[in-house]
Formats: structure tokens, sequence, C-alpha cells
């Protein structure tokens, strides 16, 4: 049998990007298109499906997200602009329901080790700076892959790079510091989803580096999240969590 999935924001970029994947998959039937226009929540009743990708605004994703649990399906959530809090309490919801889902900032392959390499890198560079560049019409920033990314290289400090509280992202700000990993965003026409992890030396600079130049490059990982969320009973932040 094949998981039912059910597509929304279909009409956007991604959306649309993730359509045309999930017809090609043999493993996947695609059940509905939700646009802006439509009602999720009764799209969802009617069409049943196993797992509900979003692909939207950050300003409507958590209300979708907890639509979408609360109507007992499998969330698989790309759009970015989550609060830690938020987070916390989609978790706790999944646990409650007992229904797995994943909230993913980035679903490219190649983003994943650049966050794995950056985690590696920041015990032997503890000085370290973000650059990351996207389209003009995305629409939170620093991106969840910025803050992602951050948030792993903090868990893997050695004890003595230990860092003071310091300003968390604050949304909407082009400039953010998370645990004092400064990040900077660039919003222009013409990118897609760039991102650089530079770390300074006495002497030297590493700079880790991953470019987006086709959205196709997302559909291997929203495509894993949807045959691996239905076997989970939590919900886990970050594709990172089931490769």
């Amino acid at each position: 049998m094949t998981i039912k999935v059910l597509v929304n924001g279909a009409l956007g970029k991604m959306g649309s990007e993730t359509v045309k994947a999930i017809e090609k998959d043999p493993e996947l039937t695609l059940v509905a298109q939700v646009g802006k226009n439509h009602n999720l929540q009764q799209l969802i009743e009617d069409t049943q499906p196993e797992v509900v990708i979003d692909f939207t605004a950050p300003e409507v994703a958590f209300a979708n997200t907890l639509t979408i649990i609360e109507a007992g399906k499998h969330p698989v959530i790309g759009t970015t602009g989550f609060s830690e809090a938020q987070i916390d309490e989609i978790k706790t919801l999944c646990k409650q329901k007992n229904i797995g889902g994943i909230i993913a900032p980035n679903f490219a392959i190649g983003v994943i080790l650049m966050m794995q390499f950056a985690s590696q890198a920041i015990r032997y560079f503890p000085n370290v700076e973000i650059i990351e560049l996207h389209h003009d019409t995305k629409r939170d920033a620093p991106s969840g892959t910025a803050i992602k990314t951050a948030q792993m290289m903090v868990k893997n400090r050695t004890k003595s790079q230990s860092a003071q509280t310091v300003k968390e992202t604050l949304p909407g700000s082009r400039g953010a510091n998370y645990q004092e990993i400064p990040i900077h965003a660039v919003r222009l026409p013409g990118l897609i989803a760039h991102q650089m992890v530079l770390f300074g030396g006495e002497g030297e600079l590493l700079t880790i580096k991953h470019d987006t130049t086709d959205r196709k490059c997302f559909m291997a990982g929203v495509l894993l999240a949807c045959k691996k969320v239905v076997q989970l009973n939590e919900l886990v932040y970050g594709l990172e969590q089931l490769i």
C-alpha cells in the first residue's frame, strides 16, 4: 500500500515541486493539493491523508501544524519561522496524540551535511559567523536553516567555549546573535538558498558552504520524511534525525 499525502501550499514554488515529486514516487499517493483559499481542516477530513506536508508561510504554519495534528495526521513541515516555544508546544501535542511528525528547516541532504560538518568544526574553531542568502520573497530572516546550524554548533561546543547568554534571534531581523554566533541574512532577487559558515583561526579561514541551484535538491529529503514519519510516535526537529 502507498502512503496518502496532502500538500498544503501546493501552488507555491516548493509546494509545486513537491507535488511533482510525489506523483513520480510509487510509494506515495497524492490525495489533495491545497492553496491558501482552501479550508485545510475540511480537505483533511474529505481526503483522509496519512501525511500532510506544509510549505506555506511563517504566519500560518504554526496554526496549520496544530490543525494537522488535531486531525490525527502526520505533519511534515518545511515552512520555517517557528519559535522554540512553538516547537516545544507541537512536540507536546504530538506526544499526547502519539503522532509522529517532523519540522525541517531544510530538506537538502547537502545542507544536513553542512550542519554536521560545522558542528564538528566549532570544537577547533570557536570564532564563527554564519552568512545566509535567500530570494527576496523569503519572509523570515534569519532563515530556519541558519538558526538550526547555530543550535547544532552550540550543542557541540567544548566546555571552555561555553557562551554567555546573548540576544536571541529576533523575528524579522536581518542580523541576529544566537549564543554568540552572529548570523547575517541577505535577501535579493536571483538567489534561491545559500549558506556559508565561516570559521576564523590564527592565520587561516575555514569556510563550509552550500548552494542551492534548483529546488529539486530538496525533494529527496521531503520524500524520505513522508516515508519515515509514519513510523514515528513523536515530533522530531531537523531532517538529520531521520538519516
